[in-house]
């Protein structure tokens, strides 16, 4: 590993000390069909975001809803001083990534195979607090007074 490689990683790495996440690897469901129910969640708070997966009607859901209170989990671990109640966690990043792919052969016709891809894909979840509103400018505070 070159330095600049080196030095790169160990800042990501530092980086990732201070996030609370969770990975799900090698998911069994399809990135596109899985990007279909991250969208859903993606930004919101995280009780809001418990609700809609728990009523949503897609297989995917279910995954996302496990690996959504694994990251909560991890958030209360990390930062054991502090209450869930009394702070909004919200998911600020998540991500769906493309795993490896099982190829199969499905007969065809005329002596022919067809390939398929049974695909399968990463999700990375990362939970935060929410950043407290930007203080007003200083034109809005002169107007107010």
């Amino acid at each position: 590993m070159s330095k600049r490689k080196k030095i790169a990683a160990d800042a990501r790495k530092e980086a990732n000390k201070s996030k609370s996440f969770a990975i799900l690897r090698n998911c069994p469901t399809s990135p596109r069909k899985m990007r279909y129910v991250v969208d859903m969640i993606r930004g919101s708070e995280v009780n809001r975001a418990l609700d809609i997966l728990k009523f949503t009607n897609k297989e995917a859901a279910v995954r996302v809803e496990k690996l959504l209170k694994s990251a909560i989990a991890n958030w209360q671990r990390k930062n054991e001083n502090e209450r869930l109640e009394d702070n909004v966690l919200i998911v600020s990043e998540i991500k769906v990534d493309s795993g490896r792919m099982m190829k199969r052969l499905r007969t065809a016709p005329q002596g022919r195979g067809y390939r398929i891809l049974k695909r399968s894909n990463h999700v990375t979840l990362v939970v935060d607090k929410q950043v407290a509103d930007e203080p007003q400018s200083v034109e809005n505070q002169n107007q107010t007074k």
